[in-house]
């Protein structure tokens, strides 16, 4: 904006200020909305204050023990020396007093530190496993029991809080190396991360039996391992630093919001104040996955909801996250002693039960828009309908321009038939085909087995040994076609999906698919003859099923809203603790097999999966492909599609379905394999160019790639197989940071 100069008279008329009783000396008037605001959070922080101290006065009364509430408030005035009894003394003084404090100090910390989390990313879903906190923490345990044979409460402490350290602090340096650890680079550095640590931590529990039988438990987080103060004393130091960081960093974080430019104009250093935030955010988040396990949606559910309470005041927020975290951990780690005595539930899956509905009623109710997170459908009508009023109409032949071939294509022409083809896209197509042929000649070849070359090809047609027919006929060769249809139908998936939400980090994951479509499979393995895999069919209905819920809870799957992504969160979260439930209750041996195939795995699948979902393929990417020229579209925004004579919600919808369709029927197949919706068209998309939408090549490299990840498991290690899901786990984080933390990631994401 240009300001007039010194002797110059701006040509805007001056207000004349009146002068008397509404003088220039008057005070201001008061902010009626602002001040009822204020009274409104402090009301809520009033309320948490009184429920939090009820809460932990509950749970001093509940427990295994029969001492009630008139024991225990004996215990703590000491009347009648009550202290000197040793029954009173154990129950209340070395059980329920410390069990109680941890939780409140686990949630509070879980929850000071999501809401920094939100805060210095920008985004009000981000969650405290994001700088890859938890999955560090899960390698730190899991390599403590396999490797250094440890077996105890407190070696699982330090693992956790060495593993958790050591991943947010790579994290930090990866993010940090160029562009100053921006909120984009913390999140791809943390997901990228945290998928491979996760991956390296299913390398080690697939091979080790004993690992996982003690692994599955500790993973589902709970307070009951709490005895004394023993732990609690060695971590309280460190919980405290984390808490005076948090209180330290609010005001420059809360000028950070505002942008970095005009942060540096108040003196703040951006980068400085990110690196301060997740030093604090892993300090609280590691010290608390040590005492309690990875209890995961909680810092999300703390930080949202102070964020629906107090908006953008971050001090507010900090303290209402703080007390909402403890406030439902300590009613979590009560409800976990009663609900299925006398044994105790895991506190996680409680946690998951209270907090999918209570966000599931904030995104429902009008406070989101007060959140700044209205639903882009909602935003982009008004700007649609002026948009069709601004591009005229014209009358008969003279409306049509004239057809302009796009550059880079050309012309195949058959009769009366035309057909308009990319060079580019084709060629990388064809590259594709070449590769997957020859990918799945090595998967033919390779094995445990010492067979020749001439010999497998020789057992392809059906000649030579019987065994070797039967090896790879068989079983090699149905593998292979299951692993085809599966990667296919994952990366024609992931371009839809990707397409739509105009993301490249978009997969079917986000609206519960997968979780979905591997609870159903689930379910239906107690009712399979083996009892080791479920029925392939039951994937693609519970990916429908979970659809539809959380399209019906969310009212409806507008543009790219919130709504329908945290109504999916919420549900994933019920669905994954659901699923530790199951896997927690069964049998080691049951448990062990099933974990392998919740990680994503082709063993023991061949033709009789592959075959039912080649006809699904068969019937669902030809709609696909027919919908192509309309995805290209849906690239803009929906005013634009829609001036440019494309439904944009018609095709979102038939998207949407065939992306469900197609994710629910790899999961069938191979269970929830990873990266392979996200890295597929990512890579098809840098072969074909970024202005098509590549279909054709995403399926191609799904494929490819599952196919490669499958082979490696079979030939790793000797004498055992890793799954391919875990294959393309610890392989797609590196591959993650390699394409989205380069040159130019903003412009890619």
């Amino acid at each position: 904006m240009r300001m007039p100069s010194a002797g110059t008279t701006a040509s805007v008329p001056q207000p004349v200020e009146p002068v008397g009783e509404l003088g220039p000396d008057r005070p201001p008037e008061p902010d009626p909305g602002r001040s009822s605001a204020g009274r409104s959070v402090a009301l809520a922080v009033a309320g948490f204050v009184v429920a939090l101290v009820l809460l932990v006065g509950l749970s001093l009364c509940v427990g295994a023990g029969e001492v009630g509430a008139s024991g225990v408030l004996d215990y703590l005035l000491n009347r009648g020396g009550a202290r000197g009894d040793s029954r009173l003394d154990l129950v209340v003084g070395d059980l329920r007093v410390p069990r109680t404090l941890t939780a409140v100090l686990v949630g509070a910390a879980l929850g000071v530190a999501g809401c920094l989390l939100q805060a210095v990313t920008r985004n009000p879903l981000a969650e405290t496993g994001l700088l890859g906190v938890n999955a560090g923490a899960s390698l730190g345990v899991v390599a403590g029991i396999a490797l250094l044979g440890l077996d105890s409460g407190y070696a699982y402490l330090g693992c956790a809080f060495v593993g958790a350290v050591v991943a947010s602090g790579l994290v930090l340096l990866i993010a940090g190396r160029k562009g100053g650890g921006s909120p984009m680079r913390l999140v791809l550095a943390g997901s990228a991360l945290g998928a491979t640590f996760g991956g390296l931590t299913s390398v080690i529990v697939v091979n080790s039996a004993e690992t996982y039988d003690k692994f599955r438990f500790w993973v589902l987080g709970s307070l009951a391992g709490v005895e004394g103060y023993g732990e609690l004393g060695r971590l309280a130091p460190v919980l405290a630093v984390g808490f005076v960081v948090a209180l330290l960093v609010a005001r420059p974080l809360s000028a950070l919001a505002l942008g970095d430019d005009l942060a540096r104009s108040l003196g703040h250093r951006p980068p400085v104040i990110r690196t301060v935030v997740a030093v604090g955010v892993t300090l609280l988040t590691a010290a608390a996955v040590a005492l309690a396990g990875p209890i995961s949606f909680l810092g999300l559910l703390a930080g949202f909801l102070a964020r629906a309470i107090a908006g953008t005041r971050l001090p507010a927020r900090l303290l209402l996250a703080g007390l909402i975290g403890a406030s439902v951990l300590t009613v979590s780690d009560v409800a976990a002693r009663v609900v299925s005595r006398p044994y105790e539930a895991p506190v996680s899956v409680i946690v998951a039960l209270i907090g999918a509905p209570v966000l599931i009623l904030i995104v429902r109710s009008r406070q989101l828009a007060t959140m700044g997170m209205t639903d882009p459908a909602d935003e982009g009508r008004g700007a649609e309908k002026k948009k069709r009023r601004l591009v005229p109409r014209l009358p008969g032949r003279a409306a049509r321009a004239p057809r302009v071939r796009p550059a880079d294509t050309f012309v195949l022409r058959r009769g009366p038939l035309s057909f308009l083809v990319a060079r580019r896209a084709t060629l990388a197509s064809l590259l594709l085909a070449v590769l997957l042929v020859v990918a799945v000649v090595l998967s033919a070849y390779a094995g445990q087995s010492d067979m020749s070359v001439s010999r497998t090809f020789r057992a392809v047609f059906g000649y030579g040994d019987h065994f070797d027919v039967l090896l790879v006929q068989k079983f090699r060769l149905g593998r292979i076609v299951a692993g085809l249809t599966a990667g296919a139908a994952l990366g024609l998936a992931g371009c839809l999906t990707q397409t739509l939400a105009r993301n490249r980090l978009a997969t079917p994951e986000l609206l519960g698919v997968n979780d979905g479509a591997t609870a159903a499979v689930l379910v239906s393995v107690t009712f399979s003859a083996s009892g080791s895999f479920g029925a392939w069919w039951a994937g693609p209905i519970g990916a429908l099923v979970a659809v539809i819920v959380v399209t019906v809870v969310s009212g409806g799957l507008g543009q790219r809203g919130y709504r329908v992504l945290v109504v999916g969160l919420a549900m994933s979260a019920l669905a994954s603790a659901a699923t530790q439930v199951v896997l927690s209750r069964r049998s080691l041996n049951s448990a062990s097999s099933l974990y392998v195939w919740t990680s994503g795995s082709l063993n023991g699948r061949g033709y009789s999966v592959a075959v039912p979902v080649l006809i699904g393929l068969a019937v669902l990417v030809p709609l696909a492909l027919a919908v192509a020229r309309h995805l290209g579209v849906l690239r803009f925004d929906d005013a634009t599609a829609a001036s440019l004579g494309s439904n944009a919600g018609r095709t979102r919808l038939i998207c949407l379905l065939l992306a469900v369709a197609l994710a629910g029927l790899a999961v069938g197949i191979a269970g929830p394999v990873g990266f392979v919706a996200l890295a597929s068209p990512v890579i098809a998309s840098r072969l074909a160019g970024p202005l098509r939408v590549p279909l054709v090549g995403s399926m191609l490299t799904g494929a490819l790639l599952v196919v490669v990840a499958d082979t490696l498991g079979r030939i790793a290690f000797d004498g055992s197989e890793l799954p391919v899901g875990i294959v393309t786990t610890v392989l797609g984080g590196p591959f993650l940071l390699w394409v989205l933390l380069g040159r130019s990631a903003a412009t890619r994401v």
